[in-house]
């Protein structure tokens, strides 16, 4: 939980099993019409797929490792279990570049001025109104070629204090991108590498981004957000903060 809170992200491993993770490839497979063993047939440089719910897929959302490590970092009670696993980047072999490829914030509600159908128009504030969590599931095996997220270690406190000032509406996908950006440029950047089964649970300040694949087999990510159950409290008079609200307060110098 210190780690998390330092660093902004934690690795799970082996928090899903591999088997769901194969289950799972296989039916974006034959959604993508493509066949794993042809690469002519792959679209490139990335694929999106939106929210899967099928039953391997909330299996791998919902296992026993999964559910300890959200009640550790976002608390018992105060974050709603998943039912699907949101949208999927399945990044090709090719060295391509994406747009995909900057250094970002994910942003998680619509404010009064945002079109509800235009995600780049959606905003973040400093409370992380409507995500607990960045997630981050690796259903293959991602080395260091084959297009890892990159992460910012300890961007996570600069973005707080990015977000401040903005009160409850914050900030939207493009100026935050751009400030957060520049806040965290000296940050040292680490790889979501690993096996097919393990998880990234971030900090939903992280700032992260895509990078291409110099390697040969295709990466599955999915990467759902974890929703909080009720605000997060910046001030809690008991003192029971998680280390999602504890994380914002020490980047706020609290």
């Amino acid at each position: 939980m210190e780690a998390f809170v330092e660093d902004g992200f934690v690795r799970i491993e082996g928090a899903f099993p591999e088997k769901t993770a194969d289950e799972c490839r296989e039916i974006i497979w034959r959604d993508l019409d493509a066949d794993p063993a042809d690469p002519a047939t792959w679209p490139r440089p990335v694929a999106a797929r939106p929210d899967y719910a099928q039953a391997p897929f909330e299996a791998a959302a919902n296992t026993p490792r999964l559910h300890a490590a959200f009640d550790d970092l976002v608390g018992k009670g105060r974050w709603l279990p998943r039912t699907s696993l949101g949208g999927f980047v399945i990044r090709f072999p090719g060295d391509e570049p994406a747009v995909v490829d900057g250094w970002h914030v994910d942003v998680s509600f619509p404010a009064h001025d945002s079109d509800p159908d235009d995600y780049m128009t959606w905003h973040a504030n400093v409370e992380s109104k409507d995500r607990a969590l960045l997630m981050f599931f690796l259903f293959s095996d991602v080395g260091d070629d084959d297009a890892p997220t990159r992460l910012r270690v300890g961007s996570h406190l600069d973005v707080a204090r990015v977000l401040e000032p903005e009160g409850e509406d914050g900030l939207d996908a493009r100026e935050l991108a751009r400030r957060a950006e520049a806040a965290s440029g000296h940050r040292p950047t680490a790889h979501a590498v690993g096996r097919a089964g393990d998880v990234y649970l971030c900090h939903p300040f992280l700032v992260h981004a895509g990078q291409p694949h110099s390697g040969k087999a295709p990466r599955f990510l999915g990467q759902p957000k974890l929703s909080p159950a009720g605000p997060l409290r910046l001030d809690r008079a008991d003192g029971g903060f998680s280390p999602v609200e504890n994380a914002i307060r020490r980047g706020l110098g609290r």
